[in-house]
């Protein structure tokens, strides 16, 4: 983008509604005057009483252990030198969102106008009640050296100039597996590292402290090499000042086995690159310009492997991968500090996560990467939803291990676990049943194995042990894009593949096909075109042979194109008339199921009943009790009409039939979800709680409140749709599912064919009346 239209769009992005990038939210409920005098005066006075007494407590009752603050005098913000701390506060913000959305930190971004190095300390120091950390960003060296030390002696919560060791975890992670891929022992490398300020030395101690010798590393600064005879060498640079002959970049490059830029643009040039040792690391981190453009070290020498500050390049060295996992292990134990051991954690952490299978649906945000360990994926992208599982329980273990956690944390699995559920909202209910999917797996066929969404969900269900995936597509194309997205999944063993094209069964499919729809005007000739060309008549006929388990399908067609050829194949004559869509809408504070949400237009009473008892029953497996809701413009009789008679006389059917199972209706959505409401209204009603099933009475009303859910909640999810009453499972995903979803659908449709098999599907208690 043209520097013009990057302004011009920056501008934009932080002036149009309200603004800046961060606001204020409150966490709690101000809408009564109950609720005033609870959160202010006089009952906030009561918890300030606690506190008083026990100031551990304010952890407990105040945003204090986690609330962060960033902080600078803006003495050297960005690659745009001093200037000042307004000017800086867009970065401040900006770190604050990157917190907030990778971690959920909540942050305060403190903007000091203050240059005088003890002063500061003061000023920040004073701040310990408010904070659970303090994340220092752009103060110039070598004063934030002299903050950093002086405030870790002066506070008892952590602090972190993340300039330096932000930067060093990242650097260290990659040295990790560069090193590892180049064949090169940590304690035989030979480094150059350009660059003396904040970040050069906190990257070149934290690699003395992993086990690299201080003497195979050659400082460079804007005088040239870093030696012993010096005058009036810096104590920080004592460690790396040797006794050699090199006084300049270019002499200290010639044998050198890895090159750190922490400096300036351009300083390294190809020539110096080709007077490296065999299999050179070059990461040249000045940003926005390197020290040497990756293209251009690649000229020079096509064996060395590459990392910058980038993000048009690989192996980009970015600090978001690492401050807001940090900060989130540490205040959740009740870190005192960030020491060593912390920082190796989360560097080794972050290596060993680049070497496991790539998250799956990562290559949706990064297209035209190939995201398998290697050269080009030495760390993980910033996306990669398992850093925070990884990486803040590595810290807050090595944290408890070291005896700074005052608050350590009993089960760190279970700890992965939750952090790893408030960024993917479906994990937290998808899990049990990705246990009983992983205790018995089954054979599930993708009717579209060409889609690359579908090959790496295939390549996370292998992984999980979830299924054997059964692809189908053309052999060239789908072997070429296991290729191109660099997926290890291996034919034969861990899937199987059927070209529909050249399989030579197609005749006894056909015959198959054709016996099963010959008196639907299908002929012998077209039931082979059918399974040539719509390969889920293909998918449903190994279904309905015994030859698979079950189907996920849909994600490059209509819903309604694809349910009748697998209704009328599996379900045979019955056709869709016992069929139903069941969603599941998950959002920060609520999960809902919602039904029939795609298929049957106008449902009858009776089949109102049926669908509101296979809900139900799908609610079980997730281990939810179901609280039924039978939705209309009416408030019990309040109006009457064919929709309001029919809902009442489905809510006798099931009450009738189905006993044990909380109904009420017909009622408006909002006296649904909302038991005040209810109460007032009716206050018999047999809801306790507000319902989570909700039942409507055609699908229009269905599909128009799922999408608008979906599209005006915020971080609003979705499982689904979950089709009821198949004699087999399949489920059609829609046509922008996420990978996660298709992996999710697959999880459920093996936990479904488990309980076919076994004749163990739970089931409400009918009454025998």
């Amino acid at each position: 983008m043209p520097n013009s239209s990057l302004r011009d769009a920056a501008l934009k992005y932080h002036s149009e509604g309200r603004p800046g990038k961060i606001e204020v939210v409150s966490t709690k409920p101000l809408t009564t005057q109950n609720d005033l005098s609870l959160g202010y005066t006089p009952g906030v006075a009561e918890v300030c009483l606690v506190i008083k007494e026990h100031p551990e407590a304010a952890e407990a009752y105040t945003s204090k252990a986690n609330l962060v603050a960033v902080i600078t005098n803006g003495t050297a913000v960005l690659g745009l030198g001093n200037i000042g701390p307004l000017a800086a506060k867009p970065v401040m913000e900006g770190k604050a969102v990157l917190f907030k959305k990778f971690a959920n930190i909540d942050v305060f971004d403190l903007e000091i106008a203050e240059t005088d190095p003890d002063r500061l300390v003061e000023i920040i120091a004073s701040l310990a009640p408010t904070f659970g950390g303090i994340n220092l960003e752009d103060i110039k060296a070598p004063e934030c050296f002299y903050i950093e030390e002086r405030l870790r002696e002066k506070m008892n919560i952590p602090v972190l100039h993340d300039d330096q060791h932000g930067t060093a975890i990242i650097v260290l992670a990659a040295f990790i597996n560069a090193t590892f891929i180049a064949g090169k022992a940590k304690d035989a490398v030979s480094i150059v590292c350009s660059g003396a300020g904040a970040a050069g030395l906190a990257c070149m101690n934290l690699l003395v402290d992993w086990g690299v010798p201080p003497a195979n590393i050659t400082l460079v600064d804007v005088d040239g090499v870093v030696h012993a005879d010096r005058p009036n060498l810096h104590p920080s640079h004592k460690p790396f000042a040797h006794s050699n002959k090199a006084r300049t970049l270019a002499e200290a490059m010639v044998g050198a086995d890895v090159f750190f830029g922490l400096s300036a643009p351009g300083i390294l040039t190809g020539p110096m690159v080709t007077t490296m040792a065999p299999r050179p690391i070059i990461f040249a981190m000045a940003n926005p310009t390197p020290e040497i453009m990756p293209d251009v070290a690649r000229a020079a020498r096509p064996d060395a492997i590459i990392g910058t500050g980038r993000s048009d390049f690989p192996n980009q060295i970015n600090n978001v991968l690492g401050f807001p996992y940090l900060f989130r292990g540490a205040l959740d134990c009740g870190a005192t500090t960030f020491n060593t051991a912390m920082k190796l954690a989360a560097a080794q952490a972050l290596a060993d996560l680049a070497r496991a299978e790539p998250e799956p649906g990562l290559a949706t945000a990064y297209k035209g990467s190939k995201l398998k360990f290697g050269e080009d994926y030495l760390i993980p992208k910033p996306f990669d939803n398992r850093l925070l599982s990884t990486i803040a329980p590595a810290v807050a273990q090595a944290a408890m291990a070291s005896g700074v956690a005052h608050r350590p944390i009993a089960d760190l699995a279970a700890y992965a676990t939750g952090l790893h559920a408030s960024i993917d909202q479906s994990f937290a209910i998808m899990r049990d049943i990705i246990t009983l999917a992983k205790q018995d797996p089954r054979r599930v066929v993708y009717p579209e194995g060409e889609d690359p969404r579908i090959l790496q969900a295939a390549q996370a269900v292998i992984t999980q042990g979830l299924a054997h995936p059964i692809l189908l597509g053309r052999a060239e194309v789908v072997r070429g894009h296991i290729a191109d997205l660099g997926l290890t999944m291996r034919e034969g063993s861990d899937f199987t593949l059927i070209d529909p094209q050249n399989d030579p069964r197609i005749e006894e499919l056909a015959q198959a096909y054709y016996t099963l729809r010959q008196r639907d005007g299908v002929t012998l000739g077209e039931a082979r075109i059918h399974l040539r060309s719509r390969w889920l008549t293909w998918a449903s006929l190994m279904v309905a042979q015994g030859e698979a388990d079950a189907i996920v399908c849909g994600i490059s067609g209509r819903f309604m194109r694809y349910l009748p050829i697998a209704a009328h194949i599996i379900n045979g004559h019955k056709g869709t008339d016992h069929i139903y869509a069941l969603q599941v809408v998950m959002a920060k504070d609520k999960l809902l199921f919602m039904a029939d949400t795609h298929v049957q237009h106008n449902p009858t009473a009776e089949q109102l009943a049926e669908m509101t008892v296979l809900a139900a029953q799908e609610m079980q497996q997730f281990g939810i009790k179901p609280r039924v809701a039978l939705l209309s413009h009416s408030n019990f009789g309040s109006s009457r009409n064919a929709n309001t008679d029919k809902l009442q006389q489905a809510r006798r059917i099931l009450a009738a039939r189905w006993p044990d199972l909380p109904v009420e209706g017909e009622m408006q959505a909002d006296t649904a979800l909302n038991m005040e409401v209810m109460h007032r209204i009716f206050p018999a009603s047999t809801l306790t709680e507000p319902a989570n099933l909700l039942i409507f009475p055609d699908v229009d009303s269905a599909n128009i409140a799922f999408n608008m859910v979906r599209m005006v909640g915020n971080d609003v999810d979705y499982i689904g749709p979950l089709l009821l009453g198949l004699e087999k499972p399949v489920h059609i995903v829609s046509v922008d599912a996420p990978v996660r979803r298709v992996i999710n659908l697959t999880a459920l449709a093996v936990v479904q064919a488990q309980q076919q098999a076994n004749r163990s599907r739970p089931m409400l208690r009918k009454s025998g009346r």
